[in-house]
């Protein structure tokens, strides 16, 4: 076995990898961008070495970098996680000239399949099924969109490297195809440094179902049993559960089979996952399912087949790399029990899905039988626009899928996240949800159902917002905000007890919700002090901890917590932010514009302006695009206008709620 270890990834899956090599005895070296410089997974490695600043492809995306690490810090192997360099053949390359061995597969076999063109034709000659399309070289815009049609619409516009849903982007009609086309390859380009497509039929009601393979340098080849992942969004994957509802043992056979040859044809080595998508309209069945591609790399969803199999996966990484047999053969593998991971993400589902970044205020997890965590932040961090959303990964394991799903739900019910905003609430809806619970869904099983699962924008809860007002007017009458170091939150012309010689005696609390201006009202019924807000009203009563303390926690479920001058309400996996209403911090640069100008909706990169100064532009015309977290989102015209005013350049880091561009609305 290996002495040290070098991990050329970052945040959740350096922690899972940290965890079992120190299992092994290993030294860890963890690499690290300057923003990551205070990461969890920085500290939990024994070693630590800078490679450069924030952007990835500045730092974890470095080759070089990471060889100049391995070999400074002696370590003997180098796992690169999922994501970044797992699938660069050229990594592989130049981790075999250093003398460094790579935990994965040789170079070979990643360039025969980690290119989706390149794995589709390979899997068409072993006589594999694979989804209609082009996969060639051509890569004009004008060819593709002819291939487009005739492949007939609807079709998926594809990065033939990488994954995770980045580059991919799913086309209606002819006339988004260009469109479409330009943002898969320029996030293709900024994801993998690869901005070559694809475009193959889109499935309808498809099924995502894949294998995990896993192969050592002595011939041997076997199958880990199937996933599913079909509940996505955007091409990414929310839900996996393994093993896949509704498969029969002959579709496992003939699906494991196709995978095992598929990784026997391109001599593979270490873990991987072949992909299959299949035609869910009457169930799975032997002849209805197509190769998508191989991703030959370990996969966020591992948890959920170490879970049904009781294997660890990153050992057995190890293991291989190192020269070992597999410890078993096909016919000693059995399915135990069912289980489902959840990806707990910084976005905001009320809001698109749109990523959400700044301080992690809070995050607790419960303790539930059966229920693994794997995360790579704690409280106190931050969530950077520079990399992936992921805050954690809630698995749940079971004897059947009804129990796991509900232990997962409980899990979900009992986390506690403020600051970004997550999918929390979210996912507890999706795993509570009665047709997925029956088995009845496929691919386009969340958009289908944005409204039911919550992902549409709605009110605070009132009660919440009138608890932490309540709260802040504990705090001003104490004289202090919610840390020492912020101004006192007082006023010296309001009597605290809001004495008054007509009508109930109450005092207006000015407040921002969520940035946005509102108010509620202090009042003194029978001697009681409450705080209403639209209709709701939370009273000190309703406490459950002591009057003064924060966290405080409330009857009605919501817990309120210190955000700096702020407080977050949280419940029901939803949060606020309440804060006391300052005049004198109002930004009066854009007073009296406000309503024509196009704000960022997220902290990120603005890759594109497509408008200019004095340009007529139409509503719902797309004016730029800004991207966090290798995902892009188009800014586009409230209504129809003309361009006063370019306030940002393509390439420049803005702020969320920073001006973009400033219409003036034509008379």
């Amino acid at each position: 076995m290996f002495e040290s270890v070098l991990i050329a990834n970052r945040g959740e899956i350096a922690c899972r990898i940290i965890r079992t090599a120190r299992e092994l005895g290993m030294r860890t070296i963890a690499v690290h961008s300057d923003v990551d410089s205070d990461a969890l997974f920085v500290r939990q490695a024994d070693e630590a070495v800078l490679i450069g600043p924030a952007p990835a492809a500045e730092s974890y995306l470095v080759i070089g970098r990471i060889i100049e690490a391995a070999k400074a810090s002696g370590a003997q192997c180098i796992h690169p996680g999922y994501g970044f360099l797992s699938e660069r053949a050229e990594f592989a390359d130049a981790c075999a000239a250093a003398g460094v061995t790579l935990v994965g597969p040789p170079a070979a076999a990643m360039r025969a399949m980690g290119l989706k063109d390149a794995a589709k034709a390979l899997a068409e000659r072993a006589g594999v099924p694979v989804v209609p399309g082009y996969h060639g070289q051509k890569q004009e815009a004008e060819f593709l969109r002819q291939k487009a049609y005739e492949v007939g619409y609807p079709v998926l516009i594809k990065a033939i490297a990488g994954g995770g849903g980045k580059g991919m982007r799913r086309v209606d009609k002819a006339s988004d195809f260009d469109a479409a086309l330009e943002g898969a390859q320029r996030e293709a380009q900024s994801a993998f440094g690869d901005a070559r497509v694809l475009v193959e039929k889109y499935i309808l009601a498809p099924r995502h179902v894949e294998i995990q393979v896993f192969a050592d340098t002595h011939g041997n080849v076997v199958h880990l049993f199937e996933r599913d992942c079909s509940l996505q969004r955007r091409h990414q994957k929310v839900i996996e559960e393994a093993p896949a509802p509704g498969m029969t043992a002959e579709v496992r056979e003939a699906m494991g089979k196709a995978a095992v040859e598929a990784a026997r044809a391109v001599g593979y080595v270490g873990a991987g996952t072949v992909e299959f998508i299949a035609d869910g309209r009457e169930g799975l069945k032997p002849d209805r399912f197509y190769f998508m591609e191989m991703n030959t790399r370990l996969q966020v969803e591992h948890p959920v087949t170490e879970a049904i199999t009781g294997l660890d996966l990153v050992e057995l990484q190890f293991r291989v790399a190192a020269g070992d047999a597999l410890p078993f053969s096909q016919e000693d593998l059995r399915l135990h029990g069912h289980a489902v991971e959840a990806r707990l993400y910084a976005e905001d589902p009320e809001k698109g899905f749109l990523p959400s970044t700044g301080q992690i205020w809070l995050l607790d997890f419960p303790e539930v039988d059966g229920v693994r965590i794997d995360s790579g932040v704690e409280s106190g961090g931050r969530v950077s626009p520079f990399y992936d959303p992921m805050l954690a990964k809630i698995i749940a394991h079971a004897p059947t899928r009804g129990e796991a799903l509900d232990r997962l739900a409980e899990a979900l019910g009992d986390t506690l996240v403020a600051g970004p905003k997550t999918n929390l609430a979210f996912l507890k809806r999706i795993a509570e949800s009665h047709d997925f619970r029956a088995g009845r869904f496929d691919t386009g099983y969340i958009d289908a159902r944005l409204d039911e699962l919550g992902a549409v924008e709605q009110p605070p809860f009132g009660q919440s917002v009138a608890a932490a007002a309540l709260m802040l007017q504990r705090q001003a009458q104490r004289g202090a905000t919610a840390t020492p170091a912020a101004p006192a939150f007082t006023d010296p012309w309001a009597s605290e007890h809001g004495f008054q010689l007509l009508g109930e005696r109450h005092v207006e609390i000015p407040l921002l919700v969520d940035g946005e201006r509102d108010a509620a009202a202090q009042s003194f019924p029978d001697g009681r002090v409450a705080v209403s807000y639209k209709g709701a009203e939370a009273t000190e009563a309703d406490l459950l901890s002591e009057v003064d303390d924060i966290p405080a926690a409330f009857g009605d479920g919501t817990i309120v917590i210190a955000a700096g001058r702020a407080l977050i309400a949280l419940r029901d996996g939803r949060q606020v932010t309440v804060a006391p209403f300052d005049p004198f911090a109002v930004d009066l640069e854009h007073i009296g514009e406000a309503g024509g100008t196009v704000k960022s909706p997220m902290h990120g990169k603005v890759v594109a302006i497509l408008v200019a100064a004095g340009e007529a532009v139409t509503k719902g015309q797309r004016l730029a695009v800004v991207e966090a977290m290798k995902m892009e989102h188009a800014l586009v015209a409230p209504r129809a206008g003309t361009v006063a005013d370019v306030r940002a350049a393509a390439g420049q880091q803005v702020a969320e709620g920073a001006p973009i561009v400033v219409l003036h609305e034509d008379e």
